[in-house]
């Protein structure tokens, strides 16, 4: 029986909190954003992976979908962020800042913010880009 997107999404997200490998989920997230193409949080999930794995190139391309899909998403905006210094594109502060105004206005969307923060750096310890966008965002 194949699974629907909602349950390959979810079965994803089950094997990333559990620590599995990194390359071996990127294929899923792959899939679920083939099979929904207008899922914001599929792309979101999938940028976010690729920057765990240092491909930035990949992660930008995935944000940028993510960014189209759902412009208020504040990850999806520190993704495409990240991505872009990593990149070398420019226009960084607009993303930075949109980012930083949609967390203001809602206090849940902070606290996720700040838990995928520590959730980077618990799986990248030295993530350098990361601990400088967190310092834009957060202060």
């Amino acid at each position: 029986m194949t699974q629907t997107v909602e349950e390959l999404f979810e079965a994803g997200l089950a094997r990333y909190q559990d620590g599995d490998d990194i390359h071996a989920i990127i294929p899923i997230f792959k899939e679920v954003c083939e099979r929904s193409p207008k899922s914001s949080p599929a792309w979101t999930c999938l940028s976010w992976l690729y920057l765990l794995v240092d491909k930035p190139t990949s992660a930008y391309k995935a944000a940028q979908k993510a960014v189209k899909l759902n412009p208020e998403d504040p990850q999806a905006r520190i993704n495409l962020a990240i991505a872009m210094i990593d990149t070398s594109h420019k226009g960084v502060r607009t993303h930075v800042e949109l980012a930083q105004q949609f967390i203001m206005a809602v206090p849940e969307l902070k606290e996720e913010v700040e838990k995928n923060f520590a959730d980077g750096f618990s799986r990248k310890p030295d993530w350098k880009t990361l601990k400088r966008v967190q310092g834009w965002i957060l202060g």
